[in-house]
């Protein structure tokens, strides 16, 4: 889904004109690349921009990788950490703002005149704000991104590959429709691995995150289905990952035009695709992270905590259509050792990828209960992972209806 409207939708031909011209100003300045626009403020005669060669933001995006992690602790260098806030959120500056960033930077702002003044309304501005963006890179402390991975892709024939990711495209418009259709919206975005696809939600904080998450639900059941109705290799066998974390966002280029489409990459892309590698088929792994919650700054909520409000969220669901059937209720939870009164421990996995490296990650499981169909079981056992380097969380333990009782903080 574009950033913006297109420009052709403007109906004031006079603005129409601006944008283009402005469009047209703001592709010189990126020059096929080398330079990023970072931020943009209105003057009387046209737009002042901040342009800075791309190498000189790459010196210092590597320190803000390394200074801010995904819990949402900003650099404490003054320097990298206005960088950093410039690469973060809207691209609207202050002429004073630009001008401080431009001396840090050592570079001079450019001032692209226009030929009409700019209306000073939110519709113009947003307009603007999209067009820079697509100039541009993005820094994104904290996002949630699923990856789907089609287990045995290379040894697939070429059509077998072909009609598996097809599959599996198919899943994800079918959730998304049918997320659409409960009024649950979830601006999702997808790039290909070559053998499954990254997706993630355009918006941003604990309601996104926890959509998505209950998206990545329902292409899990939505594929689940197909396998049953499948003959052949056509239907994709999935392991999967969920995870939370920061990344760079940057848009797509056909020919030498950036597109309003865009791709991630960060430290949520490197820890996804080294967990995938220790998934099971069918596995579903949840990362050890911490998402940001909404309307709170950088209060963090780990892992344990954002399944179980995504659980009560749940409901949300009930009564959706899944193959002509419908869905009763759902239940997502982290798994762990059976006790005696009913209830389960929490257990994490501890993995180690091919560099030697080691994270944690939770074994999760979804149960989708239908009415007049038999349910639709998702993710491996814990009774599987014995052997493996699991350990018990303190204090938690995941009552006989999917919720966890969580030890006082």
């Amino acid at each position: 889904m574009p950033v913006n409207q297109p420009i052709e939708n403007v109906t004031d031909l006079r603005q129409r004109g601006n944008l283009l011209e402005l469009e047209r100003q703001l592709y010189a300045q990126w020059n096929l690349g080398r330079n990023l626009i970072l931020a943009w403020s209105p003057q009387p005669g046209g737009v002042l921009v901040l342009v800075v060669p791309h190498y000189t933001v790459a010196s210092y995006g590597l320190t803000a990788t390394t200074t801010a992690p995904a819990g949402g602790q900003r650099p404490a260098d003054p320097a990298t950490r206005f960088i950093v806030e410039l690469l973060s959120g809207q691209r609207q500056f202050t002429g004073r703002q630009i001008a401080n960033a431009a001396r840090l930077l050592e570079v001079e702002p450019q001032l692209l005149r226009l030929r009409h003044p700019l209306p000073a309304d939110p519709s113009t501005f947003e307009q603007i704000e999209g067009l820079v963006k697509r100039y541009s890179v993005s820094f994104v402390p904290s996002r949630a991104v699923a990856l789907f991975d089609i287990v045995g892709f290379s040894l697939l024939s070429p059509f077998e590959q072909m009609t598996q990711l097809n599959s599996l495209s198919c899943s994800l418009n079918a959730a998304y429709s049918r997320m659409l259709a409960r009024r649950m919206r979830v601006n999702f975005a997808r790039s290909t691995t070559g053998d499954g696809f990254y997706i993630w939600n355009r918006d941003l904080g604990l309601e996104a995150d926890t959509s998505l998450y209950h998206f990545m639900h329902l292409v899990l059941a939505d594929n689940a289905i197909a396998q049953h109705k499948a003959r052949g290799h056509t239907v994709p066998v999935l392991r999967t990952c969920f995870h939370v974390g920061s990344c760079y966002e940057f848009h797509h280029a056909e020919g030498l035009n950036p597109t309003v489409y865009s791709d991630i990459v960060g430290e949520v892309t490197i820890e996804l695709a080294r967990m995938i590698e220790q998934a099971m088929p069918g596995q579903i792994l949840v990362g050890e992270f911490s998402a940001l919650a909404a309307n709170a700054g950088y209060t963090a909520l780990d892992a344990v905590h954002f399944i179980d409000q995504a659980q009560s969220s749940l409901m949300a669901l009930n009564g959706l259509e899944l193959s002509d059937e419908a869905v009763e209720s759902i239940k997502c939870y982290l798994t762990g050792r059976a006790h005696t009164d009913g209830t389960f421990s929490v257990r994490r996995l501890r993995i180690e990828d091919k560099h030697g490296r080691v994270r944690h990650v939770f074994n999760a499981k979804v149960n989708i209960h239908r009415r007049d169909a038999d349910p639709i079981l998702l993710g491996v056992e814990d009774r599987y992972l014995e052997g493996q380097h699991v350990a018990e969380l303190q204090g938690y333990r995941i009552e006989p209806d999917g919720r966890i009782s969580l030890p006082l903080s």
